[in-house]
């Protein structure tokens, strides 16, 4: 059963045939382990192992966070733009995938093989919302 901010609980459990679509979200860690930091090839691989697995629905690596830029808008709907987070942060969203799974446990068991929950990393799996649309 999963939590949805806003709405009842969903619980998965209950869509016997039916495939839920996933996100997992990438996290790296601000500094990987050298023992343990995977490889572009370690990556290659998942993303073939994914594909071939016929649960790939999309997913990109973002560029560098040096890149980014943040947007802020406050309550009297003055936009605020700024180079980059700044925040002191322990990890970093590289990317993600959408998987379409039979349920939580099948989407956890690729997050555990996702190159990027090691080395300092960590890998979140959410349900993506469906609105019926």
């Amino acid at each position: 059963m999963v939590m949805v901010c806003g709405g009842p609980p969903y619980d998965d459990s209950t869509r016997e045939g039916i495939t839920v679509k996933y996100m997992l979200l990438i996290n790296a860690g601000a500094s990987a382990q050298d023992d343990d930091a995977c490889t572009v090839e370690d990556w290659m691989a998942y993303d073939q192992a994914v594909r071939e697995a016929g649960v790939w629905v999309s997913g990109e690596s973002l560029a560098d966070l040096v890149t980014a830029t943040t947007v802020r808008v406050s309550k009297d709907g003055k936009r605020s733009v700024t180079d980059g987070p700044y925040a002191e942060t322990r990890e970093v969203l590289g990317g993600f995938y959408v998987i379409d799974v039979p349920d939580l446990d099948v989407a956890l068991d690729w997050a555990a093989r996702c190159p990027g929950a090691r080395g300092g990393g960590s890998v979140v799996v959410r349900p993506v919302a469906d609105f019926g649309a």
